[in-house]
């Protein structure tokens, strides 16, 4: 794949602020110079966010196409109810979360909690479902609960990560591709019938070869997956590239220290997961450390306050999360499905 530089809409500018008396809205970026997150805030008493959001979609459609994220904030979303009103007001029908690679745990309807990993840890940049052949193209966050402290989910632009990686880098990785190997069965992630929502193999099998998954059974109802994916692509609307893979999440190196002792003294082809280059050659360090500072280099993070709402262009904006102390609640929904070629459902 050629490696255009991609154009970052609106970095390094403040938008000016938009006060409509027709939406009755406060338009603005969160942040002096940077281009997202879009802040989107009622000027007017009790309006009600799925009402307006609905009435008002190509303003939001606009938005995330230019910016990648919306936060709107102050419309007082605190509940499931309302999250899951807005998400169909704006986004449509919603997905089920299947080939599942994180636990959460199913709220009502297609809400769920946001990924369940120890409060202490964070979680690497990713866009949703980019290891799998079927992605969402709209992933939104509603904030019941904020942590006494941390828990930011910090965003990043995947535009602008493609741009800062290494060329050579780049080109390795658009020239392979990703594997990704799980390892099902040995008691250390999830298991098959949790990430296939299915106790059934031939329910497995039928979806590994509808995606082109390879699987292989093996003893004590253990299963191994190997799935080939492009490590970038060009977004379904808007057609710019972007870094759209989960190699340096599902690689071992990505787990804390502790935790990658115990599982190398396992045989490579027993690690719960892993990621390798698309023709099965290990991903030297120095690659991974490359895509990793410019996720860094991308990051933007904002505190969370009850009934924000985050709402992400999930081909546009790869997301994260901090470490943080005390109670958090954080909901997410899925819309709008897509596949590697650029079909969806949206």
């Amino acid at each position: 794949m050629p490696e255009p530089t991609v154009p970052v809409p609106g970095a390094g500018r403040r938008r000016s602020t938009v006060v409509s008396e027709e939406t009755l809205v406060h338009i603005e970026p969160l942040k002096l110079g940077a281009s997202m997150p879009i802040v989107i805030k009622p000027t007017a008493p009790n309006l009600n966010l799925a009402t307006w959001v609905s009435s008002h979609k190509d303003l939001i459609n606009g938005h995330l196409d230019r910016s990648g994220a919306i936060l709107f904030r102050g419309w007082g979303v605190t509940d499931t109810e309302r999250f899951q009103e807005f998400m169909h007001a704006g986004c449509g029908p919603l997905l089920e979360y299947k080939n599942r690679s994180t636990p959460r745990t199913r709220v009502a309807g297609q809400i769920y909690t946001s990924t369940e990993y120890p409060s202490r840890e964070s979680i690497p940049f990713h866009n949703e479902n980019s290891y799998a052949a079927q992605w969402p193209l709209r992933i939104g966050f509603c904030c019941v609960v904020a942590a006494e402290s941390g828990g930011e989910t910090p965003i990043a632009d995947s535009r602008a990560v493609y741009n800062r990686i290494s060329p050579d880098v780049r080109e390795r990785f658009c020239r392979d591709g990703v594997l990704y190997v799980r390892n099902f069965g040995y008691g250390m992630d999830l298991s098959w019938q949790d990430v296939f929502q299915t106790q059934e193999r031939a329910d497995v099998e039928a979806y590994c070869d509808l995606w082109s998954i390879e699987y292989e059974w093996k003893s004590d109802d253990g299963l191994t997956t190997r799935h080939r994916l492009p490590a970038v692509t060009r977004h379904p609307k808007t057609g710019e590239i972007v870094w759209f893979n989960q190699a340096h999440l599902f690689h071992i190196s990505s787990l804390p220290e502790s935790i990658q002792n115990t599982l190398l003294g396992l045989p490579r082809e027993h690690l719960p997961r892993n990621a390798y280059y698309g023709d099965g050659s290990e991903i030297d360090s120095e690659a991974l450390f490359d895509v990793r500072r410019a996720y860094e280099q991308e990051a933007v993070a904002f505190s969370w306050q009850p009934g924000d709402v985050l709402l992400l262009d999930n081909g546009l904006i790869a997301h994260s999360r901090s470490p943080y102390e005390g109670a958090r609640k954080i909901l997410t929904a899925m819309a709008e499905a897509y596949t590697w070629d650029g079909k969806g459902s949206g």
